[in-house]
C-alpha cells in the first residue's frame, strides 16, 4: 500500500525539476549583437524597436546595410557583400576582421551605436 506521503514525493520532484529547468532556461546569456565567424557577419537588433538607415562598416572601409531592421530580427551576410566607396569587395582570404560599427536611427529618430573590436 502507497501512502500519501509516497506519491507527492514524485510529484514535488517533478515540480522542482520543472522550475529549476525554467530558471536555467531564463538564465541564458543573450549572444553579442555583433558576431563575426567563418566568412559572415551576424548583427541582430536586440531592442524594442525597429531601426532604420542601417549602415555597417567593417574596418572602417567597407560599407553595406539595410533600410530597416525588426525588432529581434537580424541581418545576416557574407562579409564578401561588404564594399568600398570603388567597388573593391572584403576579401576573406586576405583581410580580417578587426572592428564592425553598427550606425542606425529608431522609428522615434533617436540614433542607434554599436560597435565590435578593436578600441578607440
Amino acid at each position: 500500500m502507497i501512502t500519501r506521503r509516497g506519491r507527492s514525493a514524485p510529484r514535488r520532484f517533478l515540480v522542482a525539476a520543472g522550475c529549476a529547468f525554467t530558471l536555467l532556461a531564463g538564465c541564458r546569456n543573450k549572444p553579442e549583437p555583433i558576431r563575426v565567424a567563418n566568412g559572415h557577419l551576424v548583427v541582430e537588433n536586440q531592442t524594442r524597436q525597429e531601426w532604420r538607415d542601417v549602415v555597417v562598416t567593417v574596418n572602417a572601409y567597407y560599407r553595406g546595410g539595410a533600410p530597416t531592421l525588426a525588432p529581434g530580427g537580424r541581418l545576416e551576410t557574407a562579409l564578401a557583400n561588404f564594399t568600398t566607396g570603388l567597388g573593391q569587395r572584403f576579401d576573406t582570404k586576405r583581410e580580417r576582421v578587426r572592428r564592425v560599427e553598427v550606425r542606425a536611427k529608431t522609428a522615434s529618430g533617436e540614433p542607434v551605436a554599436l560597435d565590435w573590436g578593436a578600441e578607440k
